[in-house]
């Protein structure tokens, strides 16, 4: 692809361009069905996304932020769901949070553990000796169709200030497909659905807790993390969309005399404003993620400036390029409205990641208030 950068030997050479291929040929079966097929899932874990967070001492590869942000863009740009659905790959950034006894428990047989969760809405639990009786119904269980360890949020009975996650086996937890709508459609965010199960309290954390394990990915501000590996789908659509015009310029004219689409001036000045807001927000997005990363291997702490550039830089990168994703699907004309095409696709996609609350409009407001030196909302930083 035009202007895309991405070291593809530490994800497997050739085999991540096969796979790559694979998922381009079977993005209707993943929507289709409603879910990535598990076959997918299992080349994820052989190419290193469920290992690129987890610390070389507990077997993993611990990736940089950018190198595992670039592989989930990558693979966004061949279908959307399969790129977020491999952005949770970052799950080591919750687990880490759980006591050191259960994190080696979690990665015992390997550091390929396939993690999903549903947070919200959080449901009461009830204190007993050892643990948690949890019940419930959770909303938004992305990749949750092909996880082997779930985490729900629960709410503590016995007085306690925040609310925790609770993280058993999926088999304990009963999926109920009802992820009817408009795009990301083969994530398979659907319910999860947990009845009367005992989770010990070893197997509970606070999200977004302190890490229990030594690396530098875990200074990495958590929250930020989880925002940019959902944003960074959009980077992959939007590239992929204007790849997608490119060849349909390629083509013959219309059948009417008119232009060939390449050629149409207004075609040209609106395709170079949607590349140049693809090129300058990823540059955004990148250029805050090195300099916070850099920032931590000096053996520093980020500072709130740091970590609020990156959630600006994150709903930056989001809307504009769901901007240029439009722009593309409009320009193609007809063309594009067919639900098969892949322009179409793509446009429902990335309006879909525009409405995940870590994009929404208060990210901006968050980010002036901390420009003019006052305090954001809570949960921000």
């Amino acid at each position: 692809m035009a202007g895309y950068q991405i070291d593809k030997s530490l994800w497997g050479g050739p085999a991540f361009d096969e796979l790559l291929t694979d998922i381009r040929q079977r993005r209707q079966e993943f929507e289709d069905q409603q879910y990535v097929s598990q076959d997918i899932v299992e080349r994820f874990r052989s190419i290193g996304v469920y290992r690129a967070m987890v610390p070389k001492a507990l077997g993993g590869d611990e990736r940089s932020p950018t190198e595992f942000l670039q592989m989930v863009e990558a693979i966004a740009a061949a279908d959307g769901s399969a790129g977020w659905v491999a952005s949770f790959g970052m799950n080591p950034a919750y687990l880490a949070a759980l006591p050191v006894e259960t994190i080696d428990k979690v990665w015992a047989e390997g550091p390929d553990v396939v993690f999903a969760g549903g947070i919200f809405p959080t449901q009461p639990a009830q204190k007993v000796e050892g643990g948690y009786r949890v019940s419930g119904r959770w909303k938004f269980g992305s990749g949750s169709m092909g996880a082997s360890l779930i985490g729900v949020g629960i709410q503590p009975d016995a007085g306690e200030p925040l609310p925790r996650m609770a993280v058993m086996p999926a088999d304990q937890v009963t999926i109920e497909p009802n992820w009817d709508v408009i795009g990301m459609v083969g994530t398979g965010s659907h319910d999860m659905v947990v009845n009367d199960v005992f989770i010990p309290e070893e197997w509970t954390f606070v999200r977004g807790g302190k890490p229990n394990i030594e690396s530098d990915f875990f200074a990495y501000p958590s929250l930020s993390f989880a925002a940019q590996v959902l944003s960074v789908t959009t980077a992959g659509l939007a590239r992929e969309a204007l790849d997608v015009v490119q060849a349909m310029a390629a083509g013959r004219k219309s059948v009417t005399g008119a232009p060939n689409l390449g050629e149409r001036e207004y075609v040209q000045i609106e395709v170079a404003k949607a590349e140049a807001k693809l090129r300058s927000s990823r540059a955004f997005f990148y250029e805050v993620t090195e300099d916070t990363w850099e920032t931590i291997q000096r053996g520093e702490k980020p500072s709130r400036e740091q970590v609020s550039l990156i959630r600006l830089a994150t709903s930056h990168l989001t809307h504009e390029c769901a901007e240029a994703v439009r722009i593309a699907y409009q320009v193609a004309g007809m063309t594009s409205t067919y639900t098969d095409h892949p322009l179409s696709r793509i446009l429902r996609d990335s309006m879909m990641a525009t409405q995940h609350a870590f994009m929404g409009a208060i990210t901006f407001r968050n980010a002036g208030a901390i420009f003019f030196g006052h305090d954001p909302y809570p949960g921000y930083l």
